[in-house]
């Protein structure tokens, strides 16, 4: 079984995903949300028609003093959608404090075009909110 991470956006979603080992992971896409949870949601169904996903891991916002932060409340509320439409799937939230700034320099020492860097940060941030649950379970 897999895990899926997600990075989740005002304007965009990004996702990324394991192998089925739970050892590596991979950026999978940005979802513009237009919005709507529902176009996140109806993205989530046809993504788990084709990977065998048991843990959902949601990045929770939090100010660097480790508050919740404005978003977070927003975020509480996708985690809560995600686990009434999928009882069946583990969602857990992880602390994403400095993913996008970490996605920014991996971009920056990669030297990714500027116009491209809007389209895949959020995909980027999902790995290692991803990776970042792994090594916590590893830890375990």
């Amino acid at each position: 079984m897999r895990s899926l991470g997600i990075d989740y956006g005002e304007a965009r979603v990004g996702i990324a995903v394991t192998d089925e080992l739970n050892i590596t992971v991979q950026g999978l896409e940005t979802i513009q949300r237009n919005g709507s949870d529902k176009v996140i949601l109806r993205r989530l169904d046809e993504i788990f028609v084709n990977y065998q996903v048991d843990t959902i891991v949601v990045g929770m916002p939090l100010h660097l003093n480790g508050t919740k932060s404005e978003r977070a409340e927003l975020t509480e509320k996708f985690i809560h959608k995600l686990k009434c439409k999928y009882p069946d799937k583990k969602v857990v939230a992880v602390d994403e404090r400095l993913t996008t700034v970490e996605a920014h320099k991996t971009m920056n020492f990669l030297e990714v075009n500027k116009h491209k860097k809007r389209s895949i940060v959020d995909t980027i941030s999902a790995t290692y909110i991803l990776e970042t649950y792994l090594e916590r379970e590893k830890n375990r």
